[in-house]
């Protein structure tokens, strides 16, 4: 959700500093799932609408398949395109399990999940769907240049675009300019009708990222256009999320991540309270409701929403996020940990680590039973936890975990 800011103003270091600030976009990944009505026929609204639920409900396949059923209803419906522009790209990060807010949260970036490359299919596929939903927009402009609603098509194209070229090509710098298109269009969008409080979704994101980032760097997003201020950034999503539009529960799921940014965790509580009822489908709103809770250092909770989530999606057979079931395991072992169930917590932490998934989950499940050992008294073994867990999460940029570990070693 990764790239709206250039980091300094030598063409290399710039670039250089942009890898590194890579999940910022996907941020914004996050807040263009939906669509608005872009004057669509009824047949290719309500199938966008049904689309977009079910991929809010993890039933990817089955979005496509709406998706691609919109467009047939309505052939110039610039939000269906997208929307299967979106669907077919959430079917690529999937693959690649970069999908949960402690991706964002830690500069988690790298992933030792199946090859980085994308199908060459699903590739083309998402940029002719999302070609067509520019050239469909832009052929619309040209007939009313102020038209507010075609001007967010276009911006909310251009996201996605800024999205997944930094997520799966990982080009920061195409990442960049085309964040700051997006930015632009959606800005004018709220020039032309104020009223229009979903516009101020990727505005405000926009704003937060840059307002986040380090000093040299927040005056380059300044000179190249961009606006500031964390407390705006957030105002402006609320009022999104507040706003009855097509991309309501898109604002929530942003709010959901900057909130645990901030350490208000029941603010994220609150919107993943709203969002369980909406989707209650999506394992992964149960899995982010006990990260949160152990994040606010309330295990407890934490535990029933994990127990929760094993139980109501044990027979899921649905596709798994790649690694999603470590991090289940990883999740439940630190909850028990924390609650002193110590030979529970081992059994689900030692299942982490034999189960496929991120580095970073691995290391992370090594430093919890490090920190057992440690409690246990066997310093030898906590020894070879730790630096277990130094070297995973050194290999997927899990930079502050690996410091963790390393401060228990010495």
């Amino acid at each position: 959700m990764q790239v709206e800011r250039s980091h300094a103003f030598e063409p290399t270091r710039k670039i250089a500093n942009m890898r590194r600030a890579a999940p910022s976009v996907v941020i914004v990944a996050m807040i263009h799932l939906t669509a608005l009505p872009a004057r669509a026929n009824r047949d290719s609204e309500s199938l966008r609408a049904r689309a977009a639920s079910q991929i809010y409900n993890l039933d990817r396949d089955d979005a496509i398949e709406s998706y691609r059923r919109a467009i047939a209803a309505d052939p110039q419906d610039s939000a269906a395109y997208r929307g299967l522009a979106t669907a077919l790209w959430l079917s690529i990060t999937f693959r690649s399990g970069n999908m949960t807010v402690d991706e964002y949260l830690v500069r988690v970036t790298k992933t030792n999940a199946p090859p980085n490359a994308p199908p060459a299919d699903t590739a083309l596929a998402f940029y002719s769907a999302l070609n067509q939903s520019l050239a469909v927009a832009r052929k619309r402009l040209e007939s009313n240049p102020r038209d507010a609603d075609t001007h967010y098509q276009i911006g909310a194209s251009i996201a996605l675009r800024a999205s997944y070229v930094a997520t799966v090509e990982g080009r920061a710098l195409g990442a960049f300019r085309a964040a700051r298109e997006a930015y632009d269009e959606h800005e004018t969008v709220i020039e032309i009708d104020p009223r229009r409080k979903d516009a101020g979704l990727i505005v405000g994101t926009y704003r937060y990222i840059v307002s986040a980032l380090a000093l040299p760097a927040r005056l380059f997003a300044y000179v190249v256009g961009f606006g500031g201020g964390r407390e705006r950034g957030i105002s402006m999503i609320e009022e999104a999320a507040a706003y009855p539009g097509d991309n309501q529960t898109d604002a929530r799921v942003a709010l959901v991540l900057l909130y645990n940014r901030e350490k208000r965790y029941d603010d994220a509580l609150r919107q993943l309270t709203i969002l369980r009822e909406q989707y209650p489908r999506n394992r992964i709103l149960w899995l982010e409701s006990g990260s949160t809770t152990l994040r606010a250092g309330r295990p407890g909770e934490a535990m029933r929403f994990l127990e929760e989530g094993f139980s109501k999606f044990a027979k899921d057979s649905r596709p798994r996020m790649f690694g999603e079931d470590a991090l289940w395991y990883f999740k439940r072992g630190t909850a028990r940990a924390r609650l002193g169930q110590t030979k529970e917590a081992e059994q689900d932490l030692a299942k982490a680590i034999a189960t496929d998934g991120r580095k970073w989950v691995h290391g992370r499940s090594h430093l919890e039973l490090g920190k057992l050992a440690i409690a246990s008294g066997n310093r030898a073994r906590a020894n070879l936890e730790l630096q277990s867990a130094v070297a995973l999460c050194e290999a997927d940029n899990d930079a502050a975990t690996a410091a963790e570990a390393r401060g228990l070693l010495q």
